[in-house]
């Protein structure tokens, strides 16, 4: 029997790669790759493109090299770990355009002519979110519904199809002694060794990932 090993995308949505959400990136990057994962891997910082819509959001045509190359690297993908920062109760405003640039319909997912409902692209991809705050994570909870973790899981990941398996927020960054981010960073490097590792499908997504429909080629 041939194992394939697993395509992980790495995409670190902190304007500044020299960050703790770095930090936990390179944590996860040698995780997946010490068990034997191919990866890719995104900065947000390097990425240049323009924050407004421009062009066709259903094909690459008006998109910049690097919103084509980071689409390219979520539909390759077997599984995708993203992190960001906490700011204002949701990600970065530029890692935010990035989604509302490139994960759009025809790419991601397809509204049905009628109806509300919609066909999710990425079903059968998996996903590890990690989000860092000041605001330490109960209470982040307690006084607001852990906004960002939701948003994340269910209404940016899960809409196009992609089966997040954890989604953590790590706080408070701010008070933080070095002995427990480096526990942080530990615990994210073994949450990448798991990325490398072919989670079973349930009989129900076996069905749904027969069910799904083909999704047009983007030039």
């Amino acid at each position: 029997m041939t194992i394939t090993a697993r395509r992980v995308f790495i995409w670190n949505a902190h304007p500044k790669s020299e960050s703790f959400c770095g930090a936990l990136a390179d944590a996860y990057e040698a995780g997946a790759r010490e068990a034997g994962a191919i990866v890719r891997r995104i900065e947000l910082e390097d990425m240049r493109f323009d924050m407004t819509m421009e062009g066709d959001a259903r094909t690459n045509e008006g998109l910049e090299p690097d919103l084509v190359a980071w689409r390219e690297a979520l539909a390759w993908c077997d599984h995708v770990f993203v992190v960001h920062p906490y700011w204002w109760a949701a990600m970065p405003a530029k890692a935010k355009a990035v989604l509302d640039r490139a994960l759009t319909s025809g790419f991601a997912f397809k509204y049905h002519k009628k109806g509300v409902m919609w066909d999710k692209y990425f079903t059968g991809k998996t996903a590890d979110a990690v989000i860092t705050s000041d605001t330490p994570p109960w209470l982040d909870t307690l006084l607001y519904g852990k906004p960002a973790r939701k948003v994340l899981k269910n209404q940016v990941l899960g809409f196009v199809g992609i089966k997040v398996r954890n989604v953590r927020q790590l706080g408070s960054v701010k008070v933080s002694s070095a002995e427990k981010r480096q526990k942080w960073l530990e615990q994210i490097e073994a949450l990448g060794r798991r990325a490398a590792v072919e989670p079973k499908p349930s009989i129900l997504r076996r069905l749904l990932l027969v069910s799904q429909p083909k999704r047009a080629s983007i030039a």
